[in-house]
């Protein structure tokens, strides 16, 4: 009797000690379509058939953190709360910059396009002259879409401060954005899905410029969302991160071979994160201005750095030489026999 309690004990003890051992891996994402990846992967988790999990194995542990924000995705990254985080450039150059290089790398892109600028539909503004004067909003102060529309009304003639000039710039959140843009107190908004299709189709707001003509060195591609490492989890679990970002290149792989379902997947984790999923004509026409990838489209970002420093926001032109490290997701696409990215 005390042999088989023994040998119980010993085999209790080892049990605690391989659950002990397991990996917690800690992934942040925000609940939009340009979080494609990691809303259909977090999805198929509460199903049971997580698309991570089953290539990263049993013994790591994946828990998902949602935000609505980059700031505070950077917050949790600086704070060691997650280990990786899909987010948006701005953020992303943010915290590069604000933790002088030691803390965040971009280790691979996620989303690409889906802004636009849209205008009332009355005629108020009908040429690039009629800005002036008017009121514009963006979605948060100095965020990606914001640095665009002002680096956009510079280029244009007009002086724009960082409350007033010639016209007028506002960050408001999206729900109210539509709100107001739909009783007319608001001439203009830059936006990103899928609050661009919801100004049009909900608001009979008018699509006036669409971003991507304003990246031709670029083929109209500019970086939406990046897969963002905290540089710790870099260097203590490489071999992990290459396994999440080969999960991350299968499943864009898979979600631009199944649109349909990718689409599905994604709205039922919309719902599930905020308790109301998109309607399916906004879903479907949010989708057409998003390219989903893996790639980061270096450029772009370089380029919105330049432009958050000629507008301001940087009083510094910033030196990002190391905010990259592709070198994982170069080694999974060499593997699978797609080019790298340079």
């Amino acid at each position: 009797m005390m042999k088989a309690t023994l040998v119980l004990l010993v085999c209790l003890f080892q049990c605690a000690s391989v659950r002990a051992e397991k990996m917690v891996l800690r992934v942040g994402h925000f609940p939009n379509v340009t979080h494609a990846q990691a809303l259909i992967a977090h999805g198929l988790s509460r199903s049971g058939k997580g698309w991570f999990e089953q290539r990263l194995g049993p013994d790591v542990e994946i828990q998902w953190f949602v935000y609505n924000a980059g700031p505070s995705a950077m917050e949790a990254i600086f704070a060691r709360s997650i280990d990786l985080t899909y987010v948006g450039p701005n953020p992303a150059i943010n915290g590069y910059l604000r933790s002088h290089g030691e803390e965040v790398r971009i280790v691979a892109g996620a989303c690409s396009g889906g802004a636009a600028l849209v205008v009332q539909p009355d005629g108020r503004i009908m040429k690039d002259a009629d800005f002036r004067g008017k009121k514009i909003a963006t979605p948060q102060f100095g965020n990606t879409q914001d640095v665009a529309c002002r680096s956009w009304l510079l280029s244009k003639g007009l002086r724009i401060t960082m409350v007033g000039g010639d016209a007028r710039v506002v960050p408001t959140d999206n729900p109210d954005q539509l709100s107001l843009f739909q009783r007319g107190e608001l001439d203009a908004a830059w936006t990103v899905e899928p609050w661009v299709s919801r100004m049009v189709l909900e608001a009979k707001g008018k699509v006036y410029l669409e971003e991507n003509s304003l990246w031709p060195e670029t083929g109209g591609r500019y970086v939406t969302t990046h897969l963002v490492s905290s540089v710790k989890f870099l260097n203590d679990r490489p071999s992990l991160l290459k396994k999440w970002i080969t999960a991350h290149v299968e499943l864009t792989e898979w979600i631009n071979g199944h649109p349909d379902e990718a689409r599905r997947i994604l709205n039922d984790e919309i719902r599930a994160e905020t308790t109301r999923a998109l309607p399916e004509n906004i879903l479907n026409s949010a989708w057409k201005r998003l390219v989903i990838t893996y790639d980061p489209i270096k450029d772009s970002l370089l380029r919105s750095a330049e432009d958050a420093h000629r507008i301001g926001f940087l009083k510094e032109k910033p030196d990002l030489s190391h905010i990259y490290d592709l070198k994982l997701l170069n080694e999974v696409l060499r593997e699978k026999g797609i080019a790298e990215i340079k």
